[in-house]
């Protein structure tokens, strides 16, 4: 694949630094880290702005300006550059020929599908963790983010080169459910003909457990009616846990999220990795027997000191030292939790947890023993997702009975789509709470980013149509000369795809591509709809094929990104609208 334009820029920066330190007007061996090759915010300040200067400038002992006209001056010479400023401290504006812009529009229709992607990720493996509902019911709408946004993380760093670990952490052996399996006992006692009228406080209500309770009764028919809990418990809780997580992969399907390892919270317990975690970190001091300090404030009734063993996080940045187990010996959470991450980080070099905000409070802990675990040589984030907010037409959504007291996504993506479901559960940032309306999900207007992007590929897709009716035929690249510094402007939004594909990936922000689909989108409609009041700026045009045929290979082009961008967050290109606005 042909390196991007940007890429190029950025290496012939590198190349006049190599020559400025041959002909002594740099010390040779800077250190380049933080050089920068940017979009200015503003077209006035050109197409690209470097920081080369400013960032060697200290190091160099030369002052930023100074050495920003000596960089300047080689970099005038460039081919691909059409004139360099330097602006300000000792930034470096560089506008690029019309020529160069015309070579990436080439260029990412060669590259096709791959355009954007890099082999940055070479060589690493990344665990995504997400979704991890607990396995008592069907998925609600409250899962449904981070759902997408774990996915779309996974799909952007494969995009980049990764081995993407796609996981799924089944909460199966702490007291949810316990209270899962006597919830299906009391459908089991329904499904032999008991009456159950009003399930106990502190039960799942869900209709969703009257299939499991009827499959038991169909197996063992009245064995457990009378029995204690302790006979049934163990049985009924796994065919309640593996009843639940069908519906969960099921409904996770409708979204097109499909992951690649579910890993077992009581199967890491059967098999002794808490205890082995607990080891590893004794060997090497990290855990020791102590006392937690008393609760802040007045110490409650019958509070005693008690000798546990405790994970040193404060070593690691947290606010105290963790139990890892309990009075009573069993594990704590955090001491499982801690266990689950010291087996992800066997097979894999970074790791990424997507979380629910109630989380937040667990953050610092498991961070502190990822760094320890991992003795520092792996990358760990967690990403916090807040709440979602259901409206219909700006009117809250009242909770769905039949589903026990939630709206299932399943409902949502039936009603709405999945299309609709993905894109608008990216249009924020991951951090920020939101509302989905439904009817907005689905209205056809400039203001939902989903359709208008929709919208735009259908428009592109139309093209070959209108072409055809003009006698205008596309084989191959054809002459792109024609095409002006205002058919250009899009080049240059599109070009920046590759980049923000890097950052999202870095910053662990898929919510990124969906940002720059629409800013795409809003563009291509802008340069459609100049052409409504000025014909000369149609993509089309039957009196002049040469314009037509490379605003034809540009239009693709744009299409090709659009594309490309959309298989990142999970959502298939439309090839055109019942509806238009």
């Amino acid at each position: 694949m042909p390196a991007t334009l940007h890429a190029r820029v950025y290496g012939q920066i590198e190349r006049a630094l190599d020559a400025l330190e041959r002909s002594g007007d740099l010390p040779a061996g800077l250190a380049r880290t933080g050089l920068t090759l940017e979009t200015p915010y503003s077209a006035a300040h050109g197409d690209l702005s470097t920081n080369a200067a400013m960032v060697l400038a200290k190091d160099a002992g030369v002052a930023p300006r100074q050495l920003a006209e000596k960089l300047a001056h080689r970099m005038a010479a460039i081919n691909e550059v059409a004139s360099v400023e330097v602006a300000g401290p000792g930034f470096i504006n560089l506008r690029l020929t019309d020529d160069a812009w015309r070579d990436e529009l080439a260029a990412i229709v060669e590259a096709g599908e791959r355009y954007g992607g890099s082999a940055s990720g070479a060589g690493k493996t990344v665990n995504v963790e997400y979704v991890s509902a607990n396995p008592t019911g069907p998925m609600h709408m409250g899962h449904c983010r981070g759902a997408v946004v774990g996915d779309a993380l996974a799909n952007l760093l494969a995009f980049t080169g990764h081995r993407v670990i796609r996981e799924y952490y089944v909460n199966d052996a702490g007291g949810q459910v316990d209270v899962l399996a006597r919830s299906v006992h009391l459908r089991y006692l329904e499904a032999l003909g008991d009456s159950v009228v009003d399930i106990p406080e502190g039960l799942y209500p869900g209709d969703y457990l009257k299939s499991v309770g009827y499959s038991l009764a169909a197996d063992y028919g009245d064995r457990y009616r009378d029995a204690p809990e302790a006979a049934w418990l163990v049985t009924f809780r796994s065919r309640a846990v593996a009843a639940m997580m069908e519906i969960i992969r099921d409904d996770l399907a409708l979204l097109g999220i499909h992951h690649d390892r579910f890993a077992s919270e009581a199967e890491l317990l059967a098999a002794g990795k808490p205890a082995a975690a607990e080891r590893w970190l004794r060997e090497r001091g990290l855990i020791y027997d102590g006392v937690l300090e008393p609760p802040k404030g007045d110490a409650p009734e019958g509070w005693q000191p008690i000798e546990l063993p405790l994970f040193r996080s404060t070593s690691f940045g947290d606010d105290q030292d963790r139990p890892i187990r309990k009075a009573d010996g069993s594990w704590t959470y955090f001491g499982t939790d801690l266990a689950y991450h010291f087996e992800k980080a066997r097979d894999a070099d970074e790791m990424v947890n997507i979380w629910g905000a109630d989380h937040a409070g667990t953050v610092k802990r498991i961070v502190a023993a990822t760094a320890a675990l991992t003795e520092g040589r792996s990358r760990f984030d967690v990403k916090l997702v807040q709440i979602v907010r259901l409206l219909r037409d700006g009117t809250p959504v009242k909770m769905s009975k039949r589903a026990g007291n939630f709206v299932t996504l399943a409902d949502v993506v039936r009603e709405v789509g999945k299309d609709a479901v993905r894109f608008t559960m990216l249009t924020r940032k991951a951090e920020a709470p939101m509302d989905f309306d439904f009817a907005k999900a689905v209205e056809a207007s400039r203001d939902n980013p989903v359709f208008y992007v929709h919208y735009a590929h259908a428009r592109i897709q139309s093209l070959s149509q209108r072409a055809s009716a003009a006698g205008v035929v596309l084989s191959g690249k054809p002459d792109l000369t024609p095409l002006d510094t205002q058919d250009l402007t899009l080049v240059k939004l599109a070009a920046q795809f590759p980049r923000v594909v890097e950052a999202a990936a870095s910053a662990r922000e898929p919510h990124r591509i969906a940002f720059f689909l629409a800013d795409l989108a809003a563009a291509f409609h802008a340069a459609w709809n100049a052409g409504i009041d000025d014909p000369g700026r149609r993509f089309i045009r039957a009196d002049n094929a040469p314009i037509s045929r490379a605003r034809l290979f540009l239009a693709g082009a744009i299409g090709q990104v659009f594309r490309n961008g959309l298989a990142l967050i999970g959502v298939e290109p439309v090839q055109h609208m019942p509806r238009t606005p």
